[in-house]
């Protein structure tokens, strides 16, 4: 009898188009066992969703450092580009699983204190980039160093969604673009919720052709990827909406990305990652064992930024209290009334 995974792999020859990626021809850096229900793909995806690094991005910021319950964070977006990603890929007919396992796993190497603390370990270190970071947790460093174990095309998704060089399947350039339309609109969201822009700030041409409300900006260019990209081989935009995705991205980072009225926020949060970064470069023997048992194989620089750029926001703040912060007594002595404050 056909068991479900074969089934589902056989759909995908009838049912999906010619140019989508086909799990049954995945390829994968060690063979597992082949699951009667999942498809390469999901597995995939399963592994992602399950791994720690996920969870820690429900802890780990996307543009506002400790805002507020409503804000988004980098799990949440990571959601929001995998429902964009995979809204582009039905409508494509290409490989929605592919799409989905990239997108939940393209932000996992995420430093704390969103693209703040990126700019800094990137400062410290020479060289620091999110999206190869990602690429080494979900290879080498999930599961205790054994990594996660994903197939090719979900790996090369994964260090290709941003960046010079373009993902080798359809399904990676889907989640390239769905990226930037999620990040773009659910920014200038939050924006609005912080009383740091609105509705009229936003750039005339934006305006004119997908609008000022948040789903209907993400309607506009979704709509406008699909259409544009039928029966081309390739993932892409119109011109005219090209064009205002530049326009759009432009001005958040003018606005918002390099804004000074974040600039505090920015600044405290490098604060806080230099010092981590600083006193475990001179302290390695304080980092966690399973770490320190990485020494002979990564050597203690990797190691302390593998640790660093894998901590929350919410555990960094922590950490560094725990470590700098003197402990203050309860009790304080009582000033007479002539004392001075």
């Amino acid at each position: 009898m056909t068991c479900i995974r074969e089934r589902t792999e056989e759909l995908e020859y009838e049912i999906l188009s010619e140019d989508a990626a086909k799990s049954r021809e995945a390829k994968r850096r060690d063979p597992i066992d082949v699951c009667p229900f999942r498809t390469a793909f999901q597995r995939d995806r399963d592994r992602i969703l399950h791994s720690k690094s996920f969870r820690r991005l429900k802890h780990k910021t996307q543009v506002y450092i400790m805002s507020g319950d409503h804000y988004r964070t980098r799990m949440t977006h990571s959601l929001e580009v995998a429902q964009i990603s995979r809204t582009i890929a039905r409508g494509l007919r290409l490989n929605e699983d592919l799409v989905e396992a990239i997108a939940l796993g393209h932000d996992v190497g995420h430093t704390p204190f969103g693209h703040s603390g990126e700019a800094i370990l990137n400062g410290l270190t020479g060289h620091f980039a999110h999206n190869e970071q990602s690429l080494r947790v979900v290879e080498c460093l999930e599961r205790n160093g054994k990594g996660l174990n994903l197939t090719d095309e979900v790996k090369d998704g994964i260090v290709h969604h941003t960046g010079k060089i373009s993902p080798k399947t359809l399904e990676g350039k889907i989640v390239h673009v769905g990226d930037r339309i999620a990040y773009l609109c659910h920014d200038y969201d939050d924006s609005l919720r912080a009383k740091l822009l609105k509705p009229s700030d936003l750039p005339k041409i934006v305006v004119e052709h997908i609008g000022d409300a948040h789903s209907q900006m993400i309607t506009g260019f979704v709509s406008d990827v699909i259409m544009n990209s039928m029966g081309t081989h390739d993932i892409r935009m119109s011109p005219e909406i090209q064009e205002v995705m530049d326009t759009f991205r432009s001005f958040m980072f003018e606005r918002i990305y390099h804004s000074k009225a974040l600039e505090h926020e920015r600044e405290q949060a490098g604060f806080v990652l230099t010092e981590l970064y600083e006193y475990f470069m001179r302290h390695f023997e304080r980092l966690p064992e399973e770490f320190r048992l990485r020494e002979e194989r990564w050597g203690r620089k990797r190691i302390v930024i593998d640790y660093v750029a894998g901590l929350t926001d919410s555990y960094a703040v922590q950490l560094f209290s725990e470590i700098f912060v003197p402990p203050v007594g309860i009790m304080t002595p009582r000033l007479s009334r002539n004392e001075n404050f």
